[in-house]
Parts: structure tokens; C-alpha cells; sequence
């Protein structure tokens, strides 16, 4: 397993600010925003410091019924070679419906949409897992992602779920502590009870992220502070294993570089 260490994801908008915070160990970059012939001058001057860079895709949809487009998944790795990257991380969802398939056009969501914890749409998410794992040229690790409302019928907590794809497919885990904070506040999940059943040997790096709740709903808005809730799921996940790399999200309403480096120092005091 690559030890990471601590990171921020990297956005052009705070740019600079990243290139002087100090204790930046790694820097995680939308595959999406990155083109491999043309990578930004701010990130590819981090990568020639030796920092590392890890593609983070967000439109596979690897939850879905479809089996990857092997478009997107060539994407993908080239963004990892070009980028130098020892692993690509992706999600557990699914992000578009309908085609051909069915009497329905298609629909891309532009969100992270929850993937029913059953048997079937296990077998889908296994099978598409091998099929992404196979075509990249790197380790995959997929992460947990927030959600307002769970599916009737489930048949596994979270980190069932999670244990089973990890035994079935070798997969590694991408586990962000704000997202287990968000599904428990909004679908009444207990972040410790997920932690005590995932495999935490096969966490790759964690994430960070603020967030706000308004009428009881959380809403995981990369866009505010790391409060305590968040921090205190990821002391208990330390207190399980020591995790190769944890990573602080913030991707709109950015604030002075200060800011940022308070929150990594709030990070590194519970890592």
C-alpha cells in the first residue's frame, strides 16, 4: 500500500495557495478538470517537486447497470500515466439511467446517486469493478459516498457492503469520514458500527470535508469548515488502523490559505 501521507484536493482556483502551504505530501485532482496533454503549469511544477497526484473520476458510474464505457475508462488512465499517479480513485454510484435498453432516454444525473445495498446490485458493482480494475494501468480505489435517503429493500449495512466488494474483487477503499458524518445525520447510520465492519487494511487514503446542516438535513457541501463531528469519525477510524493518507476536500467559497493550513493542522493532530 502507497503511503500518501497528507493532501488537499488540488483546484486551480487555490492554485498557489497549495504550492506554499506547507506539509502537502499529495494533491488529488478531478480526472475530469485535467487534460493529459495539457496539464495546468501549478500542478505539473508540484508533480516536478516530487509531489504526488492522484486522478479522483467522478462520471464512471460504476454503480450503475451499464458496464463502464470503455471510453471513460481509457480516459482515466491516461490521466494516471500522464500524471505519474500510483493509484485512481473513483465512487460508488451511479450517475446516469435509461438507453437504448430501455424505454427511457438516457439521463445523466451530474450527481452521485446511492447504489442499493442488495445482492443484485452488488454483482453489478463486482462485475463493473473487475472491468475498470482490468482496463487501468494502476491500483482502483473507490470511495463511500453521502446520501439523503436509502433504498426499501436493503439487505447489508454500509459496511457489510463494503467487506463484501473488498473480498470479491480486491478492490481498495477510498473511505471519506464526512460522508459516513452525512449518512448518519441524514439515514440514522452509526459511523463506528461501518468502521468496525469494513476492512481497513484495504483503505487506500481517507477524506475531509466540511459541511453544514440545515433543518436537520446535512448537507456535504465541500464548501464549509471540517467541523468536530467529522474530525471525531476520523479519530475513530485511526483508532482502527493507520490510515496511508488523508486528504482535506474543499471545492467552492475557498478561504485564505491560513484557513486551509489550520484545517490541515486539525487533520494532522488526529492522523
Amino acid at each position: 500500500m502507497v503511503r500518501l501521507g497528507t493532501g488537499i484536493g488540488w483546484r486551480l482556483e487555490i492554485a498557489d495557495d497549495i504550492a506554499r502551504l506547507p506539509g502537502i505530501d499529495w494533491v488529488e485532482v478531478v480526472a475530469e478538470n485535467i487534460c493529459p496533454d495539457h496539464v495546468p503549469d501549478a500542478l505539473r511544477r508540484l508533480r516536478e517537486r516530487g509531489t504526488t497526484v492522484v486522478p479522483h473520476g467522478v462520471s464512471l458510474g460504476l454503480g450503475g447497470a451499464e458496464r463502464p464505457d470503455p471510453g471513460r475508462l481509457r480516459a482515466l488512465a491516461e490521466r494516471a500515466e500522464a500524471l505519474g499517479s500510483p493509484l485512481v480513485t473513483e465512487h460508488i454510484a451511479f450517475v446516469r439511467a435509461g438507453g437504448p435498453l430501455t424505454a427511457s432516454p438516457a439521463i445523466e444525473a451530474g450527481h452521485l446517486l446511492p447504489v442499493p445495498r442488495t445482492r443484485d446490485a452488488l454483482d453489478v458493482l463486482c462485475e463493473n469493478v473487475r472491468i475498470a480494475q482490468d482496463a487501468l494501468p494502476v491500483p482502483l480505489a473507490v470511495e463511500n459516498i453521502a446520501a439523503l435517503i436509502s433504498w426499501p429493500g436493503e439487505e447489508m449495512t454500509e459496511g457489510q457492503f463494503l467487506a463484501e466488494l473488498v473480498e470479491r474483487t480486491g478492490v481498495r477503499l477510498l473511505i471519506d469520514v464526512a460522508n459516513l458524518h452525512t449518512n448518519h445525520v441524514n439515514r440514522g447510520e452509526d459511523p463506528a458500527k461501518a468502521l468496525d465492519e469494513l476492512p481497513t487494511s484495504a483503505i487506500a487514503y481517507v477524506h475531509v470535508a466540511g459541511g453544514v446542516e440545515r433543518d436537520g438535513v446535512w448537507h456535504d457541501s465541500h464548501a464549509h469548515p471540517v467541523t468536530q463531528p467529522v474530525l471525531d469519525v476520523l479519530a475513530e477510524l485511526c483508532a482502527r488502523t493507520a490510515p496511508p493518507g488523508v486528504l482535506l476536500e474543499r471545492d467552492e467559497d475557498f478561504p485564505a490559505a491560513e484557513e486551509l493550513a489550520g484545517e490541515l493542522d486539525a487533520i494532522r493532530a488526529v492522523t
